[in-house]
C-alpha cells in the first residue's frame, strides 16, 4: 500500500501530466460518445443490419492504416503538442457537421444520411492516425522514466472512464423519451472536444523531442517499421493485442446482440457497450496497488487468454446482467495487456523513435479495433451471431499459445529490468 501512496500518486504532482490526463478524459468521452451515436444511428435509423455497423469500423480503419505510415514521422519531427491541438480542432468541426446532419431543421445536411455518417468516420480515421502516433509519445515527455508504468496506468484509467461514460450518455440521450436524439449527442461532443483542446493548450512548455531532419518521410517510416519488427519483445506484445482485438472484440455487434438475443432497446445498449470499460477501471484500481512489473510477461499472456475465455462465455448468455458481467471481465483482463504493452513500448523505445513506433502500434492495435469490428459484423452475417463470437474467442486463446511458443522469453519479462536499462 505504501508504493500505491508514493509512486502511483506522485505522478499526479506533475501539473502538465494532470492537464494531459484531464484532456485525455474529455477527448475519449467525446470520441466514444460520437461513435456510439453513429452505431445507433446506422442500426436504428437506417439499416437494422449488423453488417453495416461492421462497415463503420472498416471505414475508419482503411484511412487510419494508410495515414499511420506517415503520422509517426510527423510526430517525431514536429511539435507534438501543436499536432494534438490541431487534431482535436478538426474533430470539433466534425462534431458540428454531425450535429447539423442529425438536426431535423437542417434538411440540406440531413439529406446526406448514411453518406455523412460514413464520411465523418473516414475523416476521423485520418485524424486518429496522427493522435495515435502523438498522444503517448507526448505523455512520455511529461514524466520521468521511472514513472512510465504509473503514467500508463493513469492514462488507461481516464481513457476507460471516458469510454464508460461516452456510450452511456449516448444511449441515454439518444433514446430519451423513446425518441432518436442524435443531435443532442453530437452537440455535446463538440463541447467536450473544445474542453480537451483548452486543457492541452494550457500545458506549459514541453521539452522538445530530438528531431530527425535528414530522413525523408518514407525513409523515416522504414526505420520505424524495422525497429518494431526486429524487436521481438515489442513485436510479441503487439501481436497478442492485435489478434485478441481482431478476433475477440464484440463491440460492433453489441447493438445486434442487445436487439436479437436480449430483446432490449438502445437504452440497454449504452450500459452493455460500456461494460468492458467499467471492468478496465476496476482492474486499474488493482494495478495501482500491485502494478504488473516483476511478472509482466505472464500477466500479459494470461490476461489475453482470459479475455478470449469470457468472450466465449458471453456468446451463450441470454441474461442481461450475466452478459454485462462477461463483457466487464473482458475489459478487466484486456486492460492488463494494454498497460503492459504500453509500458513495454515506452521503456524499450528511444524518444526520437516513439512517434514512429506508436504509429506502428496504431496500425497493429488501433486498426485492429476497426477491422475487428468489420470482421465481427461480417462473421455474424456469415456464421450467425453466436457462432461468430465463439469463433473469435477461440482464435484469441489460440494466438496466446502460438506467441508463447514463438517467444518463450516473454514469460519471464520483468518491467523493472527494462526501467533500469538505458536506450
Amino acid at each position: 500500500m505504501r508504493i500505491f501512496k508514493t509512486e502511483s500518486l506522485s505522478v499526479l504532482s506533475i501539473a502538465s501530466f494532470r492537464s494531459f490526463i484531464m484532456a485525455r478524459f474529455f477527448l475519449t468521452l467525446a470520441v466514444q460518445m460520437q461513435f456510439a451515436t453513429i452505431y445507433l444511428q446506422v442500426y436504428y435509423e437506417y439499416t437494422s443490419n449488423e453488417l453495416y455497423t461492421g462497415l463503420i469500423g472498416l471505414s475508419e480503419a482503411i484511412p487510419f492504416i494508410f495515414m499511420s505510415f506517415f503520422s509517426g514521422h510527423f510526430s517525431d519531427t514536429k511539435d507534438r503538442r501543436k499536432l494534438i491541438i490541431l487534431c482535436i480542432l478538426i474533430l470539433t468541426v466534425g462534431a458540428i457537421f454531425l450535429f447539423l446532419n442529425s438536426w431535423s431543421a437542417t434538411a440540406l445536411f440531413k439529406s446526406l444520411g448514411l453518406t455523412a455518417l460514413f464520411g465523418s468516420v473516414v475523416v476521423f480515421g485520418i485524424v486518429r492516425a496522427f493522435l495515435s502516433a502523438t498522444t503517448h509519445p507526448f505523455m512520455s515527455q511529461l514524466v520521468p522514466r521511472h514513472l512510465y508504468t504509473h503514467s500508463t496506468t493513469w492514462n488507461s484509467t481516464v481513457w476507460h472512464l471516458g469510454a464508460i461514460l461516452g456510450p452511456v450518455l449516448s444511449g441515454l440521450l439518444y433514446g430519451y423519451g423513446n425518441g432518436k436524439h442524435a443531435e443532442w449527442c453530437h452537440g455535446l461532443n463538440g463541447i467536450f472536444f473544445l474542453i480537451a483542446a483548452f486543457l492541452i493548450i494550457r500545458i506549459p512548455g514541453v521539452p522538445k523531442q530530438v528531431k530527425q531532419v535528414s530522413e525523408s518521410i518514407w525513409e523515416s517510416t522504414q526505420v520505424g517499421l524495422r525497429f518494431v519488427f526486429t524487436n521481438k519483445l515489442i513485436l510479441s506484445a503487439l501481436s497478442l493485442d492485435l489478434f485478441a482485438v481482431l478476433f475477440g472484440g464484440v463491440v460492433a455487434i453489441i447493438p445486434a446482440f442487445t436487439d436479437k438475443i436480449l430483446h432490449l432497446g438502445p437504452e440497454a445498449y449504452g450500459l452493455l457497450r460500456t461494460a468492458p470499460a467499467i471492468g478496465a477501471v476496476c482492474m486499474a484500481g488493482i494495478m495501482f496497488i500491485k502494478p504488473p512489473r516483476q511478472k509482466a510477461g505472464m500477466a500479459l499472456l494470461f490476461s489475453v487468454a482470459l479475455f478470449g475465455a469470457f468472450t466465449i462465455l458471453f456468446a451463450f448468455t441470454e441474461n442481461y446482467w450475466l452478459a454485462f458481467t462477461c463483457l466487464l471481465l473482458t475489459g478487466a483482463f484486456d486492460n492488463v495487456s494494454v498497460i503492459v504493452r504500453h509500458s513495454i513500448m515506452q521503456l524499450a523505445t528511444p524518444d526520437h523513435m516513439r512517434g514512429r513506433v506508436s504509429a506502428v502500434n496504431g496500425i497493429f492495435i488501433g486498426s485492429s479495433n476497426e477491422i475487428g469490428a468489420f470482421e465481427s459484423g461480417f462473421a455474424a452475417r456469415l456464421m450467425g451471431l453466436i457462432p461468430s463470437i465463439v469463433f473469435g474467442g477461440c482464435m484469441t486463446i489460440s494466438v496466446v499459445g502460438i506467441v508463447s511458443l514463438l517467444n518463450p522469453r516473454l514469460k519471464t519479462l520483468n518491467l523493472r529490468t527494462l526501467e533500469n536499462q538505458k536506450i
